[in-house]
């Protein structure tokens, strides 16, 4: 399902149908249900870029749970080779329930999973998904509805800050049910002089017509 040595090389990849088009429209069907969700941000309201959009609460829908718990192990693998090579001694549990009880013991209690909404001339600025001291280095985000039938534009980016040398961007093509996975904050890459951390940012390009939905998925708790 996930190609882990080029997500673990790359910092991301994209994984092919990963939900199924009517689970697409399912979870698309839930934005107008409040009790679903714990908060709704309007992103020109605080400067992230223009549409909206809502946090899930506690219970996640099951097809989001599900997604939660799958991904995970196989993310927690790829983020413990990252810490090797970087020296860094924080290992990550095998499992996402161990994890989220760490989340828990810090402060960290609010679910991140997020349904996201553009229309057109929306956008998200480039950024980093990070809610507290606790951060999962990897995420994922599915794209829930039909690029060229359901909306146009709309492109998922990424951009990589290296170190002593101009940023690279990159636009990442998903299909309906598609999750790019990519790194959260940063990702080791290797240099001349050995490993390095180089930072990434993630965004939106503007939606030039229709409406965009997307799911996000983060595996650390807010606090």
């Amino acid at each position: 399902m996930i190609d882990t040595d080029t997500l673990a090389e790359c910092g991301h990849v994209v994984a092919p149908r990963l939900l199924q088009l009517q689970e697409c429209r399912e979870l698309a069907a839930l934005w107008p249900q409040q009790d679903r969700f714990r908060s709704h941000i309007v992103m020109q309201r605080h400067g992230y870029g223009q549409g909206d959009y809502q946090y899930f609460a506690y219970p996640l829908p099951d097809p989001v749970q599900r997604l939660r718990q799958v991904l995970y192990p196989p993310l927690a693998a790829v983020a413990n080779r990252w810490n090797d090579v970087l020296g860094i001694d924080k290992r990550f549990p095998p499992t996402l329930e161990r994890w989220l009880r760490e989340c828990h013991a810090g402060g960290q209690k609010r679910p991140t999973p997020l349904l996201l909404r553009y229309g057109a001339g929306d956008y998200n600025c480039l950024h980093r998904d990070l809610y507290g001291d606790l951060v999962f280095p990897l995420q994922a985000t599915i794209l829930l509805s039909a690029p060229g039938r359901d909306y146009e534009g709309g492109e998922f980016m990424l951009v990589e800050q290296r170190p002593r040398q101009q940023s690279r961007g990159e636009v990442v093509p998903l299909g309906q049910g598609d999750a790019v996975i990519f790194a959260v904050n940063q990702r080791p890459a290797k240099g001349s002089r050995g490993w390095h951390r180089t930072a990434m940012r993630h965004g939106v390009s503007s939606v030039r017509k229709g409406q965009r939905f997307t799911l996000g998925i983060i595996f650390h708790d807010a606090a």
